[in-house]
């Protein structure tokens, strides 16, 4: 049991535990004083407790999870770490793996709730720092997982950085066990193959950053075919929600509906005239059923933000 005041000792010295943070099935994020020039950090330590009362398996899943995690962001480059949150120090402690972040102002959803919404110039920066905090993580291999907006912290000057990679897949390990947030999952990483693992891959993660983007332009409406697949995980589980959740004839829930489609490109438009269908354009891509009808790649979405861009400014320059 972890307290204000105590004393965690990495690899580059002692940080003593202010208060916490956040917590998850198995992790703790404490605010720390750090030692010397690192001042405040976030400290992520296992939580002991849960990991003393799961089975075995359940232990070495969480513990590959950890140290998956620090491997994936001491392998980055200064260079990488624009948009993904910096790790300043790791190690072990009591027996288990722990490191230190770079400490952040609040994550996305938190600063979405006590905020007048945000332009739609804004959300579309949001956007292209997360394609290209997700770009990083595949360029080194792995599909992230689990975007969604706690995931996303804000820094001072209110840009996003992406952190938490305790779900992240290697693409080489191929179809995987269930992992992810119902409420933010493609359909391929909500149904099982008929072995029960999930094919997913780098295109997994921008069907959740469609999600991401309708979310935000809606002022924090969910999708319903992503509410659907939550309400379901929740009644039923990883294993009987997706049968829970088939049609008789096998189809899925369209995963932009027709008014939701008119809602968000309403919203788009009344902000920034002329945005609206390709911005649309681009939600219908991400948000694709099938993952081959997904963008490829970042570079395409890339260049989606930039049409959405010259559009508002055409229409605006015609209105001048």
């Amino acid at each position: 049991m972890y307290e204000p005041g105590t004393i965690i000792t990495l690899r580059a010295g002692a940080y003593r535990l202010r208060a916490p943070l956040a917590g998850s099935a198995y992790g703790l994020l404490w605010h720390a004083q750090g030692p010397g020039h690192f001042g405040d950090v976030a400290l992520k330590l296992v939580n002991r407790a849960r990991m003393d009362s799961a089975g075995c398996d359940q232990r070495e899943y969480w513990t590959r999870s950890v140290q998956a995690e620090i491997a994936f962001l001491a392998s980055l480059k200064p260079w990488d770490q624009r948009h993904i949150v910096r790790m300043l120090d790791s190690g072990s402690h009591d027996d288990l793996p722990a490191f230190a972040l770079e400490l952040m102002q609040c994550d996305l959803a938190q600063h979405l709730a006590r905020t007048a919404p945000p332009p739609f110039s804004r959300i579309l920066d949001w956007i292209a720092q997360v394609n290209h905090a997700l770009a990083t993580v595949h360029q080194h291999g792995w599909r992230y997982l689990d975007l969604k907006p706690a995931n996303l912290l804000l820094d001072e000057a209110g840009n996003l950085k992406l952190t938490d990679f305790g779900t992240s897949q290697l693409v080489t390990a191929g179809a995987h066990p269930y992992s992810g947030t119902p409420r933010w999952q493609a359909p391929e990483q909500f149904f099982p193959d008929a072995h029960g693992r999930y094919e997913t891959d780098c295109r997994t993660d921008y069907f959740a950053l469609g999600a991401l983007f309708h979310y935000i332009v809606t002022g924090g409406e969910a999708l319903a075919f992503c509410s659907a697949c939550a309400e379901a995980f929740r009644l039923h589980g990883s294993a009987d929600g997706p049968r829970a959740l088939r049609s008789p004839t096998g189809r899925l829930l369209p995963t932009l509906t027709r008014n939701e489609a008119a809602r968000f490109i309403e919203a788009v438009d009344d902000d920034t005239p002329g945005a609206g269908r390709p911005a649309l354009a681009l939600l219908r891509r991400l948000l694709a059923p099938q993952r081959e009808h997904r963008p490829r790649h970042a570079l395409d979405i890339s260049r989606a933000v930039q049409d959405i861009r010259t559009a508002s400014l055409q229409r605006w320059r015609c209105a001048a």
